[in-house]
């Protein structure tokens, strides 16, 4: 297992991590031959929040609460 870094490290990768594409907008089409290396890059900055106690899912979320939809549940 993987020590958990910093806050403002966290911080920091949480907010690049929006900037990311999403795993499916990846395709060969767009990336070429390097396709499979971004999916790969994507997936490990994915392990290195869930390391961290941060759902990867919820990080647009939390770092742009403005522009992001309220709950209807």
């Amino acid at each position: 297992m993987s020590e958990k870094i910093s806050q403002s490290s966290l911080n920091a990768l949480k907010i690049a991590f929006t900037y990311m594409p999403k795993s499916i907008e990846v395709t060969k089409f767009e990336y070429g031959d390097s396709y499979q290396k971004v999916l790969d890059h994507i997936e490990v900055v994915r392990e290195m929040l869930l390391i961290n106690d941060v759902d990867p899912d919820e990080v647009y979320g939390e770092i742009n609460p403005e522009n992001t939809p309220n709950s209807t549940y």
